[in-house]
């Protein structure tokens, strides 16, 4: 495995980063780095023998945290802010149909599988509503969760 990242290297965060019980001093779940964040690589190592995992210090924050390779992009490439992550429950804002076939309705609720981040097209989402995976822009969703505990980056 050769790291992307060497030593020193300026490196975002694409994914929101919470405690899985290892960080200190805060309760699991907590948010350790907000997506978007940058911060420098110290180290890098492996784990389980098939994972580079980078020690980043995340400055701003006053933090220092392991992230896998494929959370991490440089601090350089273009970055398109989400509204929402992977896992996250949202509800539909208008009626989503496939050849005239509707697929969700206003007010479905549906979780992110994966954010699709593009300079030109903006963000999309891979949302599944029931049995059905749809492409979704970013502007027909919203959150479950109230605006005061949503993170947005």
């Amino acid at each position: 495995m050769i790291p992307a990242y060497e030593f020193g290297a300026e490196v975002r965060i694409i994914r929101n980063v919470r405690n899985d019980g290892t960080y200190p001093g805060m309760a699991v779940g907590d948010l350790l780095v907000k997506r978007g964040s940058t911060g420098f690589v110290t180290n890098v190592g492996t784990f389980l023998q098939d994972q580079l995992i980078y020690t980043v210090n995340f400055l701003a924050l006053n933090r220092i945290v392991g992230c896998r390779e494929e959370e991490l992009i440089s601090a350089e490439a273009p970055w398109t802010p989400s509204q929402f992550e992977s896992r996250e429950k949202v509800r539909c804002t208008i009626t989503l149909a496939v050849a005239g076939k509707v697929r969700a309705n206003i007010g479905d609720e549906g979780e992110i599988l994966k954010v699709l981040r593009d300079e030109m097209a903006g963000v999309q989402y891979q949302v599944i509503f029931h049995d059905h995976v749809l492409q979704v822009p970013e502007s027909y969703l919203e959150s479950l969760v109230p605006e005061t505990n949503h993170v947005a980056a």
